[in-house]
């Protein structure tokens, strides 16, 4: 009987991808599945993209067995899964020295620093078991790494043409995936190129020699597998998701907005995305502009996975113009829908392309904020002279606040007078603090190095024990397309506003 395997590992999101109904069974960091060595009960492995090499899940039980998969079946490494069958990463970003972390060394390739978010299209190069009479063809899928700059001799199998790299427009074609001289390994960048290229799955399947028997098997388990992943928050964490819960009519929306980069839009979003989860609601999330690598970790924790739709188009950034990841939306199986915002909710309100700011997306689509501000930086007082700044032209634009998140409090005393103001000033019924989380240095950002598990465990708790989540679902509502504000009329807005 043929059996596949999906490497299910802390830091890994199989969730990202369907893996076009292949893998079969879960093997685990011991290198086991359901207690047998993987090598014996597997013909194939599949490695997932997420922060696999940053939350360090590569011991010695899984190298052993993936090692001993190679010889007679084959493997297939995504995004992060690739660095594992590489020879190390350099995921020093923000250092100024390299900081590297090894790989297995089954792929003669090393990785380096570079971000790209774009959905490609790839030319096949290479021949590989996977792409066997496939050469001069094209597959589809998407990029979300902060390593992706390639290095090494392995054969190429796979260019992507991307539109920008490290946050500059910067069209280009780059390797975005190789396998070893035999063929039977491959790594690639492009998430969901067994979900969109049911070409690719066609070759794995006939390189198993698989009969219809063994792919109406592999159908019965996936579907078990998928439950089976999809019942648990994260990994491993034993915190169960409930069958039935509090479906509304139609899918509702809120929006993480902030006064500034760091506010901590991505820790509050993955911690309210799986409170609402353990709740059982069923929750998609979304993001403003191009940067999906933000929304990752929530994806990770509530097992969603990353949409055409997930990135919401300003201007030319992103993936899916509003109008239409609504349409996607309405008939959708959501229950609530969190947007991450980008950067302050009106960087780039008076840009002359439209919309470019998450103001102008909330206004447009007619989504209530939570806005968010950083104690940390300024102080409390500051924080809170922001909010009501930030608040107030909300307001003026049309644009609902439905609450207000301090973060990073240090002072409780300070935090009830600066909760009065803002209060008093806008209004607003919900004003919540939350502590300053205790996560590494490093680890804490996808903008640099994250540890999914630590940093989404720690974004849960925090979250359940500071914000009321019921009150959070009586501020979303049901979006509607309601246009763009005339950049002449944002300009007034923005001058005589505050």
């Amino acid at each position: 009987m043929m059996r596949i395997g999906l490497a299910y590992l802390k830091g890994s999101v199989p969730a990202f991808e369907d893996f076009g109904n292949l893998p079969t069974d879960i093997v685990k960091e011991n290198g086991l599945v359901k207690g047998e060595p993987a090598h014996k009960v597997i013909d194939g492995l599949i490695i997932p993209g997420g922060s696999i090499i940053e939350s360090g899940s590569i011991n010695s039980d899984f190298v052993r067995e993936v090692k001993k998969i190679s010889e007679d079946g084959f493997i297939i490494g995504i995004c992060s899964g690739f660095q594992v069958l590489g020879e190390e990463t350099n995921i020093g970003r923000r250092s100024p020295h390299p900081i590297k972390r090894e790989g297995l060394g089954l792929l003669n390739v090393s990785f380096e620093p570079m971000i790209n978010n774009d959905r490609v299209e790839a030319s096949v190069v290479g021949e590989s078991f996977m792409t066997r009479g496939l050469i001069g063809t094209t597959i589809r899928g998407f990029h979300c790494h902060t390593y992706g700059a390639i290095k090494g001799d392995a054969k190429p199998i796979f260019y992507s043409k991307i539109k920008r790299s490290d946050y500059r427009d910067n069209p280009q074609e780059i390797l975005s995936g190789v396998c070893n001289d035999e063929g039977n390994i491959v790594g690639t960048l492009i998430h969901g190129c067994l979900d969109h290229n049911p070409r690719l799955v066609e070759n794995i399947l006939q390189f198993l020699d698989a009969d219809e028997m063994d792919r109406e098997m592999i159908l019965e388990r996936n579907g078990q597998l998928v439950k089976k992943i999809k019942s648990e928050l994260g990994i491993d964490t034993n915190i169960k998701i409930p069958k039935a819960g509090g479906r509304f009519n139609y899918p509702l929306m809120i929006m993480i907005a902030s006064t500034g980069s760091g506010s901590g839009k991505t820790f509050i979003t993955t911690g309210l995305a799986g409170a609402l989860r353990r709740r059982g609601f069923k929750v998609g999330v979304l993001k403003v502009g191009p940067d999906v690598r933000d929304i990752v970790p929530a994806l990770y924790l509530i097992k969603e996975k990353m949409e055409e739709y997930s990135s919401i188009r300003i201007a030319d950034l992103g993936w899916m113009s509003l109008e239409d990841v609504l349409r996607r939306l309405r008939d959708s199986a959501y229950d609530i829908i969190i947007v991450e915002g980008v950067m302050s909710s009106v960087t780039g309100l008076l840009n002359e392309k439209t919309p470019y700011s998450s103001a102008e997306i909330a206004f447009a689509a007619d989504i209530p904020i939570i806005l968010v501000s950083n104690c940390s930086k300024g102080g409390i007082e500051s924080a809170a002279l922001d909010i009501v700044a930030h608040g107030k032209l909300m307001k003026k634009l049309g644009i609902k606040v439905g609450g207000v998140i301090l973060n990073r409090v240090y002072d409780d005393k300070i935090f009830v007078k600066a909760a009065d103001f803002i209060k008093h000033s806008l209004g607003c019924d919900f004003i919540y603090k939350l502590p300053k989380a205790d996560i590494s240095e490093r680890g804490g950002t996808p903008e640099i190095e994250i540890r999914l598990e630590e940093f989404c465990l720690t974004a849960l708790k925090t979250i359940e024990e500071n914000i009321n989540i019921s009150e959070i679902c009586s501020v979303a509502r049901k979006p509607s397309f309601r246009g763009y504000i005339p950049i002449k009329v944002l300009e007034g807005k923005f001058k005589h506003g505050l």
